[in-house]
């Protein structure tokens, strides 16, 4: 695609030279995320303020140019690459933290703000945004809010959805516009902002969001279980939820994430047939109260054993399995599949199960942990070869319908993007995803946001 000449006019206009780039080296920088899939956009701009994006967008729409937002390329499903061309817009350089108001626990960042950098700010105040996916000390809280990416604490504290009070965005029409409130509570029409958490880029461009505060606890203690089987594992989980005391993390690894991680690891991982690692969070009078009930509901059938971590180089110890998870895999396959897939709590045997009766089928070695508290888990098939590449995406689609039949779902925090577009169906009636086209039309009737991305 070649951008037309009274649309270069525009962004030139627009944008200072450094901001607005059409180097082909540099282009290349942005065409990829980290699904490993890359098609080269026509351009590259860096907008510094709203005014810009609503100017960039509107003269988009008169040429029909696709408009593809990024923040820092982390996400796993494509959901940034720029799959018709068109102008990738980084949200890099709007990075400022305009207002922290710990009194009405909210702040009000640009999308370019890192997540891992907002909670350091947060630190001395005594708060905390509680979405911290893995890659938080280099993701965007743009990022997080386009894929509503979460992370370990989500099992106690919730996702960006429940976490975010509003925000400013650009429609597909290139009509800006404010959703949401600076109040925790509202209930003022249809809820906007909830909708624009999870799109990924296809409603609207996010410019700014007014996040919802959490004091943090003053208190933390790690505990690791392990257990005969994943069974056991997964039935622990079960009963670790349906106690009143909510883990703030609660993470599952099955046996051969255990092998990977010792051999990568060392003999502080340990051999089992499945793994919990579990945190709870309080203050320091309630916290041994709210261990020990943990502790009773982890015991049971099939465990090996159960140790809490008493100092910091203890519970650094614990953690170290799960740490050495993600190098492993790189060392057994470079063009591992990672999907995430969530299922009812209580259906986490089967889906386990249901995982190791197709991987044995496949004949393709799958890796299975992760936020198991909120049945979602992390499903990576490592093919070594294009023999095992071909078998894994075979299992794949099985693996999906498996999910879908547990009453589970495609995603529960990296999206659908590109990758997972053609399962779509699987998930959703025609019924429901009419609906979707139709609210996509509302945000964007020209259909240059993010095109080819989430919906079939």
């Amino acid at each position: 695609m070649t951008l037309p000449p009274a649309l270069l006019d525009t962004l030139r206009q627009t944008f200072a030279a450094d901001a607005c780039s059409f180097d082909e080296a540099e282009r290349l920088a942005y065409a990829y995320d980290n699904s490993r899939r890359h098609a080269m956009p026509d351009a590259v701009l860096f907008p510094t303020e709203h005014a810009q994006v609503e100017t960039l967008v509107q003269a988009c729409r008169v040429h029909r140019i696709p408009v593809i937002a990024r923040g820092r390329g982390t996400n796993t499903t494509g959901a940034t690459v720029p799959v018709d061309g068109g102008v990738v817009v980084s949200f890099e350089r709007m990075n400022r933290i305009i207002r922290l108001d710990p009194d009405n626990r909210l702040a009000i960042v640009e999308p370019g703000v890192l997540n891992g950098d907002l909670q350091q700010a947060l630190k001395p105040l005594g708060f905390f945004w509680p979405p911290d996916p893995t890659s938080s000390p280099w993701c965007s809280i743009g990022g997080n809010l386009a894929c509503n990416s979460a992370g370990p604490r989500t099992v106690k504290y919730g996702s960006p959805r429940e976490n975010t009070l509003g925000l400013r965005a650009v429609a597909g029409t290139g009509a800006g516009f404010r959703c949401g409130t600076y109040t925790s509570k509202g209930s003022t029409g249809y809820d906007l902002t909830r909708l624009l958490i999870g799109s990924e880029g296809t409603l609207a461009l996010i410019t700014e969001a007014t996040l919802k505060l959490t004091p943090k606890p003053t208190g933390i203690r790690t505990l690791r279980a392990t257990y005969r089987d994943v069974g056991a594992a997964a039935r622990a989980v079960a009963r670790i939820m349906a106690q009143p005391v909510t883990p703030c993390a609660l993470e599952f690894i099955d046996d051969v994430a255990l092998k990977l991680a010792r051999d990568y690891g060392g003999d502080g991982v340990p051999l089992a047939g499945a793994m919990l690692m579990i945190e709870v969070d309080g203050e320091p009078d309630t916290l041994a109260g709210a261990v020990e009930a943990v502790s009773r509901a982890a015991r049971g059938d099939g465990l090996d054993d159960l140790q809490v971590a008493q100092t910091a180089e203890e519970t650094q110890a614990l953690w170290s399995a799960r740490k050495a998870l993600s190098p492993a895999q790189r060392t057994i396959s470079p063009n591992k599949i990672n999907e995430d897939v969530v299922v009812p709590v209580s259906r986490l045997p089967e889906l386990v199960d249901g995982i190791k009766q197709l991987a044995a089928k496949h004949d393709v070695l799958i890796v299975t942990f992760g936020h198991a508290g909120n049945g979602n888990l992390h499903v990576n098939l490592l093919p070594r070869d294009d023999a095992e590449r071909e078998r894994s995406h075979a299992c794949l689609g099985e693996v999906f319908a498996l999910v879908i039949s547990l009453d589970g779902t495609l995603s529960g925090e990296h999206g659908i993007g590109l990758v997972k577009r053609e399962f779509m169906p699987l998930a959703l009636s025609a019924e429901t995803l009419g609906l979707m086209r139709n609210v996509k039309t509302a945000f964007d009737p020209d259909g240059i946001l993010n095109p080819g991305k989430l919906l079939p």
